[in-house]
């Protein structure tokens, strides 16, 4: 266990951001796997520009690799593209 007071309270920081950070990035794994499985073309593309807009934040605050978001950007548009 840490002894110092700067490391213990840096520990409860990281557990804090860790926690955070998780929520949202499994609320947003979930909203891609939804607009994955989606079928109907008007429910998709209302659902499209939200989901971009999850990812971008994710990645603009380090939650997950730019290219990653990029990558899964590029796949449900592809999606919701071939729908139509």
């Amino acid at each position: 266990m840490a002894n110092h007071k700067s490391s213990i309270k840096r520990i409860r920081q990281t557990e804090t951001k860790r926690v955070h950070n998780k929520y949202y990035a499994k609320t947003t794994r979930n909203a891609v796997k939804k607009l994955q499985t989606a079928t109907d073309v008007s429910e998709a593309k209302e659902m499209l520009p939200k989901v971009t807009a999850m990812l971008d934040k994710l990645a603009k605050k380090n939650i997950i690799h730019k290219n990653k978001a990029s990558n899964l950007k590029s796949s449900i548009t592809k999606h919701v593209n071939s729908l139509a």
